[in-house]
Formats: structure tokens, C-alpha cells, sequence
């Protein structure tokens, strides 16, 4: 995952709400994060999948993690959320 590019001095990273804790539960190569576990987020919902949803049959229970980073720009905590997933 890339980080903001405007990012500079400390940060804090959350996935799905959840305090993450480097060197733990991932590690700073350059501009880029590299988490210990596999994250990985839901595809576009096919038609039938989408059909069995609201007709209430099923829900979607796929894995769907999210990844905010929250760093100071000009004095002001600014938080960059919904970072893209890479899976390299």
C-alpha cells in the first residue's frame, strides 16, 4: 500500500478502526507499507450476488479490509482513508 505522498514525519495506521503497531503488524519500505497479514478488499458484487442481497437471502462476507493513515499537513491532523491495496 502507498502512502500519501504528502506524507512526512510521523503517522499513525489503522486497519478496519484498529490501531496497527510497526514493526508488529507492519513495516515502512520507502513510501510504501507492508503489512505482516494478507489484507485484501471485496470486488465489484456480481448481479446475482447483488439479486441474493437485496432480496435478502444472503448478505456478502468476504473479506473487505480498510487502511486509513492519519499524519499532520500544515499544523492539522489529516487523515487519508481508504488507502488502495496492492498485492505484490
Amino acid at each position: 500500500m502507498d502512502l500519501p505522498p504528502d506524507l512526512t514525519g510521523a503517522f499513525e495506521v489503522f486497519v478496519n478502526g484498529v490501531l496497527q503497531h510497526e514493526g508488529v503488524d507492519y513495516r515502512r519500505e520507502n513510501d510504501t507499507l507492508v503489512f505482516s497479514r494478507p489484507l485484501a478488499r471485496e470486488g465489484r458484487l456480481g448481479f446475482w450476488r447483488w439479486l441474493s442481497i437485496v432480496l435478502g437471502i444472503a448478505g456478502t462476507y468476504r473479506q473487505n479490509d480498510s487502511v486509513d493513515v492519519v499524519y499532520a499537513r500544515g499544523g492539522r491532523r489529516v487523515v487519508a482513508t481508504g488507502l488502495r491495496l496492492r498485492s505484490d
